[in-house]
C-alpha cells in the first residue's frame, strides 16, 4: 500500500520539477543546499513511494559525491521521516590498484552507521576481458551490480539504494537514443530483472550540480575513479558535454527533457506494443500484406 505520509515535501503543481521552482544558485550557503536536496530527495520518496515502513535499505557507496549525498541526506531525512527504516552503507571493494579503501572505512565508522565493506576482485577480471583503449565500464558495472544483488540477499534488504541523479537519468537516455536505438532512461524505482530486488534512486530530482558544491562544502573524502574516469574517450562523457552545451545556451533545457519523462503520450509515438495504431479506426477485418515479400515486417527499413 501506498504510503501516504508526507516526506517534508513542498509541492507546486502537482509535478513541478526543482530545476526550474528552484534554479542552483552559486552562492547557496550549504544549510541551504541541503533543505534544497532534502526536499527534492523527500519529493521522489513520496512521488515513488521509494521508502515504507520497516525498510531495510543498502545504500551503495562508492566513494563519489553522489553515493556520499546519498547517505548523508537519507541519514537526515531517517531522523524526521513518518517511517521507520534501516539503512546499511555497502562500498564494494573491487581490488583496483591504490583504492583508498581505509580512508573510506574511517569516514563511514565516525559517521555512526552501520556499514559493511566487501571484497570483490572485479577489477582484475574487467581488465584481463576488455581490449586496452575499450570502454570498462559496460562489464564493470555488471559484475558490480551482480556482487551487491548477492549482498542485498545475504543481508536480507529490502531496498538497494544507488546515487544516480536527474542529470545522469537524462544522460542514459540520450546514450540509449544515440547507441542503442532504444527510448529508456533509468527509472526513480524498479524491480530488477531477476524479480528478487527493488532498486530506488532517491537523488531522481537533484541537480549534480547541488550536489557537487553540497559534497565540497561538507568535504566528503571523494575517491576518484580511475577505473573508468581515465578513459577520455568514453561515450557517456560526449553526451555530457553535449547537455552542458545545451544548458550553456538554454538554460533550464536539462530539467525539461527530465519532465518529458514524466509526461509520455504513448499515442504520440510509434511503438505498437504501447498503442494500438493497427486497430485505431481500423475496420474489423484481417489486416491485408502489403509487402512483396508476404509479410509485414516490424520496424523502419535500414
Amino acid at each position: 500500500m501506498t504510503n501516504n505520509l508526507a516526506f517534508e515535501v513542498t509541492r507546486g503543481n502537482d509535478l513541478q520539477l526543482p530545476a526550474r521552482a528552484e534554479p542552483t544558485k552559486p552562492d547557496r550557503p550549504p544549510h541551504k543546499l541541503e533543505k534544497l536536496l532534502r526536499r527534492n530527495v523527500g519529493r521522489a520518496i513520496e512521488d515513488y513511494n521509494l521508502i515504507e515502513e520497516g525498510d531495510r535499505i543498502m545504500v551503495c557507496i562508492s566513494g563519489g559525491k553522489d553515493s556520499f549525498t546519498l547517505l548523508d541526506i537519507l541519514m537526515r531525512l531517517r531522523s524526521r521521516a513518518p517511517v521507520n527504516f534501516d539503512l546499511l552503507a555497502v562500498n564494494l571493494d573491487q581490488n583496483q590498484p591504490g583504492f583508498p579503501t581505509a580512508k573510506l572505512e574511517t569516514y563511514l565508522a565516525n559517521s555512526g552507521i552501520d556499514y559493511r565493506i566487501v571484497s570483490r576482485d572485479t577489477y582484475s577480471v574487467v581488465k584481463r576481458v576488455i581490449p586496452e583503449g575499450k570502454t570498462l565500464c559496460g562489464l564493470c558495472s555488471r559484475l558490480r551490480r551482480g556482487a551487491l544483488y548477492d549482498i542485498a540477499s545475504r543481508e536480507g534488504m529490502t531496498k538497494i539504494a544507488l546515487g544516480h541523479h536527474l542529470d545522469d537519468i537524462v544522460e542514459t537516455l540520450f546514450l540509449n537514443m544515440f547507441y542503442g536505438a532504444k527510448l529508456k532512461a533509468m527509472p526513480p524505482k524498479l524491480l530488477n530483472d531477476s524479480g528478487k530486488h527493488i532498486v530506488i534512486r532517491p537523488l531522481a530530482y537533484c541537480r549534480e550540480r547541488d550536489i557537487a558544491r553540497y559534497a565540497q562544502a561538507l568535504k566528503f573524502p571523494l575517491i576518484p575513479c580511475d577505473l573508468c574516469g581515465s578513459q577520455s574517450n568514453l561515450e557517456r562523457q560526449v553526451i555530457k558535454q553535449m547537455l552542458l552545451n545545451w544548458e550553456k545556451d538554454h538554460p533550464g533545457r536539462t530539467a525539461n527533457i527530465f519532465r518529458s519523462l514524466t509526461s509520455i503520450a504513448p499515442s504520440q509515438l510509434a511503438d505498437r506494443k504501447l498503442f494500438d495504431f493497427v486497430g485505431l479506426g481500423a475496420a474489423a477485418m484481417p489486416q491485408p500484406q502489403w509487402l512483396p515479400e508476404g509479410a509485414n515486417q516490424h520496424g523502419a527499413s535500414k
